[in-house]
């Protein structure tokens, strides 16, 4: 999936200097892009059994929703803590400069049900490894995590493995 690089564009020193932004904007806005995406990442999932497609805020929502349409399966969102209307758990993680919280609606997931976490990028993880402790606390088992982009050096997929999570990336930098 080398191939999709050319539709991402790469944004030096932001949010500051020294790290390079990987901009899915000029991704989302090219069809043939996401054709390839789409394509990409159903490739990927084949291998795997799935009821329930969760995405991660915001950007997760996008392709997570465009999954569950083509599998016609529930989707259901992750999302900033305060954002949800009706009653949540919550579960907070790390951040670089202090914490944030995610949440999920109570009655989201039935235990017992094969979930899939899908969002656009993995760094560290701690969105996506919150993700899957609410997802457990709810008795949901998380079959696969997906994401369209790796920054492998930040060792989110590695946090990803150590809770014995299937991962899948289209591609990595």
């Amino acid at each position: 999936m080398e191939e999709l690089k050319k539709y991402i564009r790469n944004i030096p020193d932001f949010p500051k200097k020294g790290i390079v932004f990987r901009d899915i904007t000029t991704l989302l806005a090219n069809p043939d892009g996401m054709g390839l995406v789409i394509s990409g990442l159903t490739k990927s999932l084949a291998k795997y059994n799935f009821d329930v497609i969760c995405g991660i805020d915001a950007r997760g929502f996008i392709f997570g929703a465009l999954l569950a349409n083509k599998y016609k399966k529930p989707f259901v969102p992750i999302r900033k803590k305060g954002k949800l209307p009706f009653e949540t758990i919550s579960q907070s993680y790390q951040l670089e400069y202090g914490e944030a919280e995610v949440e999920i609606h109570k009655d989201a997931i039935i235990a017992g049900q094969k979930v899939l976490i899908v969002d656009d990028l993995i760094a560290t993880g701690g969105t996506a490894v919150a993700g899957v402790q609410l997802i457990r606390r709810l008795g949901g088992q998380v079959e696969c995590c997906s994401f369209v982009i790796g920054l492998t050096e930040l060792q989110g997929i590695v946090a990803l493995k150590e809770l014995e999570i299937n991962v899948e990336v289209l591609v990595s930098y």
